[in-house]
């Protein structure tokens, strides 16, 4: 069969054959679009024949290979099938008989079915996105429904905005008829870093991470901080983990914000704040040049702002130690360190005057000069 060309029938005979491996293989969970040479090769290395209904189409093991020869009159067909499906829905839906009402049953099922296959093959196409929303909280058992849909999204999910959009509804839907399920969320958070191993700097991606935490309990946000350190020491240039971590910690620092917060709470909060400085520290030391993310939030005594200003300053001077000029990465940490030391003269003002006491007015020259040359709007001194 020649792309992109193929009668009515054989056309409709192929989107039969798709959705019906779709329906006989609820647990596929990796679809590709393959060259028809490869199928030979996938059946081979699978030990049997395919699963398919035709070489058009491949099945084993849960992975769906769709030929890349069908694809044009596959999508095309599929669309065709779904809007018509979808309109003739909508008319029922704006009558009020019972019999259009018997009739918008069988309609849901037969959009659920197309927009599925459509959207698995063009999954930018907001319509059919929009007419699964419209039907899914009709659905009997809503919460069974919810779930596949999650499935479905996660097997088609990529960069798109639409599909990311969709989930949050997903989870949104969810927790209205009930607490979200912890296990969605530690599922999605997974989601993403898998995600990023895969795509790197996946913004919209951990964006969607951020806002998962949000309904995360304390214990799952220790939890999730835990569990990213290890894959922000290994991506320190991909700073949408480091964006993820600091939404994680101002989610610990929430209860403090409530009247009444006990010492406990502040307690914990406070460690957890310091074990991050610390770990932070580590990578700074380690990957020279890089510019790792902050905390912006502060719950020091007195003293303790005095203990941690001087660390550090002790930093900032060694960072600012550029031992072979040949180097880029060496004139980047200066450059960082110094970005960061004004920063915090700006949310912790007795830092200014503790750097004229401890580095001197020479080397707090050159902290502003370094800055200056790379930044001017940043390097200004306290009035």
């Amino acid at each position: 069969m020649e792309q992109g060309s193929c009668s009515q029938e054989d056309c409709f005979d192929l989107l039969n054959q798709f959705e019906h491996v779709l329906q006989s293989d609820p647990l596929i969970d990796e679809v590709g679009f393959i060259h028809p040479s490869q199928f030979t090769m996938l059946d081979k290395e699978a030990g049997s024949s395919s699963d398919g209904t035709s070489t058009n189409l491949w099945n084993q093991d849960h992975k769906l290979g769709i030929s890349t020869d069908i694809l044009i009159q596959l999508c095309k067909v599929a669309k065709h099938a779904f809007l018509a499906v979808f309109n003739k829905y909508k008319r029922h839906e704006n009558a009020c008989s019972n019999e259009s009402l018997t009739k918008n049953i069988s309609s849901e099922s037969k959009v659920m079915k197309h927009s599925q296959a459509v959207l698995l093959l063009s999954s930018d196409f907001g319509t059919a996105w929009n007419a699964r929303k419209l039907i899914l909280p009709k659905q009997n058992q809503p919460l069974e429904a919810f779930t596949k849909e999650l499935h479905l999204s996660r097997l088609i999910l990529s960069k798109s905005e639409p599909k990311w959009s969709h989930r949050t509804w997903i989870i949104k839907m969810l927790s209205r008829s009930s607490s979200t399920p912890q296990e969605i969320v530690t599922k999605e958070s997974e989601l993403v870093e898998s995600i990023g191993e895969r795509s790197k700097m996946n913004y919209r991606a951990w964006y969607h991470r951020c806002w998962l935490v949000s309904y995360m309990t304390i214990e799952q946000v220790l939890q999730e901080l835990n569990k990213s350190k290890r894959w922000a020491g290994l991506h320190v240039a991909d700073s949408s983990c480091f964006h993820y971590r600091r939404r994680l910690m101002l989610r610990v620092l929430e209860p403090l914000k409530v009247k009444g917060s006990n010492a406990n709470d502040k307690f914990d909060a406070h460690k957890t704040l310091m074990e991050e400085l610390d770990w932070n520290k580590g990578l700074l030391k380690r990957y020279l040049g890089r510019e790792l993310s902050e905390t912006g939030e502060s719950i020091f005594t007195n003293e303790e702002t005095g203990i941690f200003i001087g660390n550090e300053i002790h930093l900032l001077e060694s960072s600012m130690t550029v031992l072979d000029n040949k180097f880029e990465d060496f004139r980047a940490q200066a450059l960082h360190a110094s970005v960061y030391m004004l920063w915090l003269t700006k949310h912790i003002p007795e830092v200014w005057s503790m750097l004229e006491e401890k580095l001197g007015t020479e080397k707090l020259k050159c902290v502003l000069s370094t800055v200056d040359q790379e930044r001017p709007l940043l390097a200004f001194a306290p009035n």
